[in-house]
């Protein structure tokens, strides 16, 4: 139970109504430029998975967002605000490029492992500053990871442009591509039947996300560190008198989440790219605050969250290419009032449901059927006519 609901209710119900309630007024913002609101949501629809290509992107730009979801929802538990996924995501893909360039990877395999090691050292290293400053100095979390993300854009730009930058690339702010031993195999190379196109960007990392939410499931509720994050984020007071250290729990679990951010990068760089660029995480941090909101920062949540975000991607683009009139900021507006439903006005859906199941609670069971008085006694009462 949560909050007087059931769980169920909590991960699933709450956030379906409140997709539909921004649904719903994303179609009257639609109707009001002058469109057609029912053309409109059949066109992002079938964009995103009316078909194998649309389910290609939807998919790829999810496996992003489950990698960032999960990061800031691992500091939920903890109750940290991680606002530096952008930032974390980009230095893992510093550490993917770093291990691709300068390592000979014999096959791509290996390659991944490398890149996994690597993305998630270097997302851990760029938000274990921001946690010594909140745990040692009292430096609040969300100043000091926002400020990160501007560092880490400088420093990828510096980087891209003054170190990694390809000798005759004509000046293009992106390292070398990859050997072709570490390109990881995509959708149509594995499952070739299922109609994949060949420039699918879904690739075997997808599979790695899985498994991080499988990951991050068992050591929050299965394990005695996870008992402590999400102690130390219901009561610091209580934690700290069981002899849980505030200064460790902050540094394990920013580390935990900027690690699960950077790993976005083995997608994004590894997996499409197949080379570092000067934005590969473009807008995946930020997402990832929204995906971890509307999956109650539980993995099987957020993994749905991301379906979604990753649909409203890719519907979103083939939407403004169907119809001219609708602009990239309609589609801001529309993945703006998700989030809007799903974080802000959450309480707006919640509260009258928490009432509804409250009241069914305490409803009273009806009274159950007695004898009459001294039938039990009666000899003539208990003869069968």
């Amino acid at each position: 139970m949560t909050d007087g609901l059931p769980k169920w209710v909590d991960i699933a119900v709450i956030p379906l109504i409140n997709v539909l309630l921004a649904l719903i007024l994303s179609a009257l913002v639609v109707w009001m430029i002058g469109e057609d609101p029912v053309r409109a949501m059949t066109i992002l629809v079938n964009g995103a998975v009316g078909s194998a290509y649309g389910w290609g992107y939807t998919l790829f730009y999810a496996t992003n967002f489950v990698f960032t979801g999960l990061g800031v929802a691992v500091a939920f538990h903890a109750r940290l605000f991680n606002i530096g996924g952008e930032g974390q995501a980009a230095l893992g893909g510093l550490g993917v490029a770093l291990a691709m360039l300068y390592v000979p990877w014999p096959h791509w395999s290996l390659a991944l492992v490398g890149a996994t090691v690597a993305a998630a050292l270097f997302g851990a290293a760029w938000a274990a500053i921001p946690a010594y400053l909140q745990a040692k100095r009292g430096s609040h979390i969300v100043i000091t990871t926002i400020m990160f993300n501007f560092i880490a854009a400088a420093l990828m730009v510096y980087l891209l442009s003054r170190v990694l930058l390809v000798p005759g690339a004509g000046g293009s702010p992106e390292t070398a591509r990859f050997a072709e031993a570490t390109h990881l195999p995509n959708a149509f190379a594995l499952f070739p039947w299922m109609g994949w196109s060949r420039s699918t960007p879904l690739n075997v990392s997808f599979f790695l996300a899985l498994l991080a939410c499988v990951g991050v499931w068992v050591l929050i509720w299965r394990t005695r560190l996870g008992y402590e994050i999400r102690a130390f984020g219901h009561s610091e007071p209580a934690a700290i008198y069981a002899g849980i250290s505030p200064v460790r729990i902050t540094m394990i679990a920013m580390l935990i989440s900027g690690g699960l951010c950077g790993l976005m990068a083995t997608n994004a760089v590894l997996g499409e790219a197949e080379r570092l660029v000067i934005d590969p995480v473009q807008g995946a941090g930020f997402v990832g605050i929204a995906v971890a909101l509307m999956g109650r920062s539980h993995p099987f949540g957020v993994f749905l969250a991301a379906l979604l975000f990753g649909a409203l991607y890719q519907g979103g683009g083939e939407l403004q290419f169907e119809m001219p009139s609708v602009s990239r900021e309609l589609i801001l507006v529309i993945q703006a009032l998700v989030i809007l439903f799903t974080g802000a006005l959450d309480n707006m859906v919640r509260m009258p449901l928490e009432k509804v199941f409250v009241s069914a609670r305490r409803r009273p069971a009806p009274p159950e059927p007695t004898s009459p008085k001294g039938a039990d006694n009666d000899p003539i009462a208990k003869v069968e006519p």
